[in-house]
């Protein structure tokens, strides 16, 4: 449970904020083709605070995150950015809210074309086109500086291991300088020392520029290591909330299960 200090820190973010959580997802229901997928979830997260999401393969987490970067649209209820519903928004507009977040793909996702470098220069190429070419080459050796890369701009991706690609994906996902970060299975497919390493800079990062992170993870460590609340998901909907402490005290029978397996 939370602690009477950590109750009023977050009071007092909420005052900063204007009482209104950074993103807000409220009983939200997504069916395909008749299959239903989520089943009422809701959900909120503040600046600064990182929300892991957990479940089995199939319980709807990858759903979650194309509804919030706006990919899909919900059958019902809302998710809000800043108290916006973006269902409503225009396809300009829309594009203009996800500009607020930075996304790291499970696989990195790296242009295989292009440098580490121009990787992370992409967003600003397609999207600061005010910004001159040494402004933004100053931008881009900060952010690979960041995530302790700033000597392997001119490899490219298939150079490079995989926790390297991470740290490249995590650049890039921080060029526009994002209120939101997504991170879809930072530690997936890595080593033990490597999914560490990620941990860490997820961690170092977001005490750096505190913005509101949801992970979703099948990596129960690395969840209770850099996320402040869990939330675990099962047949679209959310079983608990909480700390990993609480995960651990409860006594559903679904929640001991999955710790066991995790």
């Amino acid at each position: 449970m939370a602690t009477s200090y950590e109750i009023a820190k977050k009071q007092d973010q909420l005052e900063i904020d204007g009482g209104v959580p950074v993103l807000a997802v409220k009983d939200v229901h997504k069916s395909f083709e008749g299959h239903k997928v989520l089943n009422g979830i809701t959900l909120s997260i503040n600046r600064g605070e990182t929300l892991a999401v957990l479940g089995r393969s199939g319980t709807g987490k990858s759903v979650l995150l194309r509804l919030i970067i706006g990919l899909v649209k919900p059958n019902s209820g809302s998710v809000c950015i800043h108290g916006q519903d973006i269902a409503s928004l225009s396809l300009d507009q829309l594009g203009e809210f996800r500009k607020k977040m930075g996304f790291l793909f499970q696989h990195a996702a790296l242009y295989d074309s292009l440098t580490v470098g121009e990787n992370v220069a992409f967003p600003l190429d397609h999207h600061k086109r005010e910004m001159s070419r040494s402004e933004k080459g100053d931008r881009v050796k900060q952010l690979l500086a960041e995530v302790g890369m700033e000597r392997d701009a001119n490899k490219m991706p298939s150079d490079i291991s995989g926790g390297m690609q991470k740290r490249v994906g995590l650049a890039r996902a921080l060029a526009l300088e994002p209120e939101i970060l997504l991170l879809d299975e930072p530690t997936a497919g890595l080593d033990p020392i490597s999914s560490g390493e990620i941990d860490e800079l997820v961690l170092k990062l977001q005490r750096e520029h505190q913005m509101a992170s949801i992970v979703v993870t099948h990596d129960l460590h690395s969840a209770k290591t850099i996320a402040n609340r869990l939330a675990l998901l099962d047949k679209g909907n959310v079983v608990i909330e909480g700390s990993f402490e609480d995960l651990q005290q409860s006594n559903i029978e679904f929640v001991q299960e999955f710790l066991k397996q995790a």
